[in-house]
Formats: structure tokens, C-alpha cells, sequence
């Protein structure tokens, strides 16, 4: 006769092969093309991704937690702000209730530095400000500018637009307050990644319509995340497996960001359905597949690309969905009027991201209303690749972090 111990042996043993088969067709999901930068590691962090998203949701329907709450809690057990640099003055503040990072680099200056708002990624759910304390204070140095690093609030427990506010009412604070900092207050630099990069781009739109404040220098967009009206553009299609950035996944962020996590509209906002037909007609010049460069859209017509028709309009769902066409969640499509006011801008994409094809219909747009554009392309990039500039011997995020620090420097 089996001991109660060992019944809840073979039962604990059963969970541990169910959860590790689950893990394993989560990670065979992912697709890996030839030719993508650093493409065993990219594949080991997968594998591990993939085991904390399973045990999420394994951990969501037992009812313990949430997926999003456990990784919450990961993220903050493992939170570590860098060691004192002797190179940088850090200092932790609130910006009008807002928790921002302040980096001063420590050698003297002959005037007032360029400042720098940066605006983290995380898919406006993850991220805070140790994870990116190491890059900022890179930034800061490398560049030779202050930087302020701004600690947003997430979802699901903060929904659009608090990010948004968030960063918008830091930017205000810092601009108000620069040259407490040694800023030159017309030297400030909106910088982000993803998420951030959306932020930097739905800021700078705000910040170039104000009269009591200077108006930013330039701004800076690393695979930004533009838009929430077509999941169908070429490199969602092309990149929808590829990590770190798959496109499901892509869609939960931005429907959890404006409070739809259930996911239950996913497939009807894929086809289309949000999107009233008046605001089809106005967008679609801005969305078509015509403003993309053959150097990148030249796979289209070896890798089975499929032009997409919107479905039917859906009422219902546009009424719940109806803020994501707003220029503060949806940047890319803005007017002209405000984007002509834009200062100079710098934008990195990466070949292997579902985000790649609206970041580069954001440059047409920009340079369509005469706003200077540097466009910096990673043909072997994917989604992440900054955050791993000291990592991997990742060339390609040497190549992106040099990019981005050369173009503040000569802002």
C-alpha cells in the first residue's frame, strides 16, 4: 500500500512533468530566423521566459496569484540599484509625487549639460528603475549629459493614460527645474525603449504644443511601439514568433495597458474590428506597406506576406477600445499640425520585431512634415537588443547603445 508521502511524491512528480511539457511547447512556439544576432542566448532566455510565464498562468487558475502579480514579485526580489560609480552623482527624487533617478556625471562641465528624460520599456507593465539603472547611468556617462530616469506607473493596477501622465507631468517638473541640475532647459532629450519609446514620442508630441516651457532638443525612440490599430503590417506578420517580443504578447501589454487584460477582444482587435471605417480611410495612407523601404520589405514576396483587410466594424468594441486611437496611446498617427512641430528625431528599429514596421512608418510621417530624422536600422536586431549592449558579446547591442549615445552627444 502507497504512504500518503508517497502518493503526494507521485503527485508533486506528475505537476513537475505537466509543468515542464507545458514550458516546453510554450518555448517551441518561438521562432528563431537565420541570421538574428546572438540567436543561443536569445534561445536560453526564451526557455526561461517561457518557464515564468506557464507558472504564471499555472499559479493564475489555481487561484494563488496572478501571472502578472508573480512576475511583480520577481521583479521586485530581484531589485538592485548599481553600486555608488565614482564616475556619477545618483540621486533618487519625486517630481511632483513622480519617483525619477537622477545620474550627474561627476567631472566638471564649462556650462550647463544637455539633460535627458528616459522613459523605461516593459511593455507598460515590467520594468522600473534598477532594472534600468545600469543603462541610464551608461547613457550618462558615455554622452556626458543628466539624465532622469522616470519611474511610471504600470498596469494593470494604473491604466492608460497613467503612464502617460506620469512622464509627461516628470518632463514638465524637470523642465521647470533644469538649470537646478546644471541644464541647459532647450537641451532636454526625451529618450525610451518600446514602451518608453511610445512615452518619448506621445511626450514630445505634448511638450511641442506648450507655450510656458522650452520645447524638447530631439528625441529618441528605440523600437518604439506607435500604434494599436494594425497587427497585420509586414513585420507582424513576418516577426509574430520571434522573441523577445512575440506579437500575442505584444497585444496582451497594450490591451492590459488600457484595461482589456482578459484578452477575450484579442482576435476581433488582430482582424481589425476597433477601428471605425472613417478612421480606416484617414489612417491607412499612413499605415501602408508602400512607405516601407525594399532593403526591409523586400522579403515580402518570398516569406508568404498577406495584405490584410480589416473585418467588419464593431461598435461594441470600438466603445471599449476607443482611447487607443488617441496620439497619447496611438503616437504614429498625430496630426500634421503637431508633428510639424517637432524637434530633430533619432529612431532605431530592428529587423527581427514585430514593433520594426511602425517605427519606420513614424519616420515617413516625421519626415513627410519636415522634422529632421536619423534612422538607425539593425538588420540582425530583435526586440531588447539595447538592454544587451554589455551582454552576450552582443555586437549588435554595442552597435545600437553606440548609435544612440553618438546622436545625444550631437543633439
Amino acid at each position: 500500500m502507497f504512504s500518503l508521502l508517497s502518493i503526494f511524491g507521485v503527485f508533486l512528480l506528475l505537476c513537475t512533468l505537466l509543468l515542464f511539457g507545458a514550458v516546453y511547447v510554450e518555448s517551441r512556439k518561438a521562432e528563431y530566423p537565420p541570421g538574428i544576432a546572438c540567436s543561443a542566448e536569445l534561445r536560453s532566455l526564451y526557455r526561461i521566459l517561457s518557464f515564468m510565464s506557464v507558472l504564471g498562468r499555472t499559479l493564475e487558475k489555481l487561484g494563488i496569484c496572478t501571472e502578472i502579480g508573480l512576475s511583480h514579485l520577481l521583479e521586485r526580489l530581484g531589485q538592485k540599484r548599481s553600486e555608488d560609480d565614482p564616475e556619477l552623482f545618483m540621486k533618487d527624487l519625486e517630481f511632483e509625487g513622480v519617483p525619477v533617478r537622477v545620474y550627474q556625471p561627476r567631472d566638471p562641465s564649462p556650462g550647463n549639460r544637455k539633460g535627458v528624460l528616459f522613459f523605461h520599456g516593459g511593455g507598460f507593465i515590467h520594468g522600473n528603475l534598477d532594472q534600468y539603472d545600469k543603462l541610464c547611468g551608461h547613457i550618462s556617462k558615455r554622452a556626458g549629459v543628466v539624465l532622469v530616469s522616470v519611474g511610471y506607473r504600470l498596469a494593470p493596477e494604473h491604466l492608460y493614460p497613467a503612464a502617460f501622465q506620469d512622464c509627461l507631468t516628470a518632463s514638465i517638473h524637470f523642465l521647470r527645474t533644469a538649470l537646478d541640475f546644471g541644464v541647459n532647459p532647450s537641451s532636454v532629450i526625451t529618450c525610451g525603449d518600446s514602451a518608453g519609446g511610445n512615452l518619448a514620442a506621445a511626450v514630445s508630441q505634448a511638450l511641442v504644443t506648450r507655450k510656458d516651457i522650452p520645447r524638447p532638443l530631439a528625441q529618441v525612440m528605440i523600437y518604439p511601439v506607435l500604434q494599436m490599430i494594425d497587427f497585420n503590417l509586414p513585420s507582424y506578420q513576418q516577426n509574430r514568433a520571434v522573441p523577445l517580443l512575440l506579437r500575442d504578447r505584444a497585444l496582451f501589454y497594450l490591451l492590459t495597458y488600457v484595461g482589456r487584460g482578459d484578452l477575450s477582444v484579442s482576435r476581433d482587435v488582430l482582424n481589425g474590428s476597433h477601428v471605425p471605417p472613417d478612421v480606416r480611410k484617414k489612417f491607412s495612407k499612413w499605415l501602408s506597406v508602400d512607405h516601407i523601404p525594399e532593403e526591409v520589405a523586400g522579403y515580402m514576396r518570398h516569406t508568404g506576406y498577406t495584405p490584410h483587410t480589416m473585418a467588419a466594424f464593431d461598435k461594441n468594441l470600438y466603445e471599449k477600445l476607443k482611447q487607443v486611437l488617441e496620439p497619447s496611446f496611438s503616437p504614429l498617427v498625430a496630426d500634421d499640425a503637431v508633428l510639424r512641430l517637432l524637434p530633430k528625431s533619432y529612431l532605431l528599429t530592428c529587423e527581427f520585431d514585430v514593433l520594426r514596421d511602425e517605427g519606420i512608418l513614424y519616420k515617413k510621417r516625421l519626415e513627410d512634415n519636415g522634422v529632421s530624422v536619423t534612422w538607425h536600422h539593425i538588420k540582425d536586431g530583435f526586440h531588447g537588443l539595447l538592454s544587451f549592449y554589455d551582454q552576450w558579446a552582443c555586437e549588435s547591442g554595442i552597435r545600437a547603445m553606440d548609435s544612440i549615445v553618438g546622436f545625444i552627444k550631437d543633439a
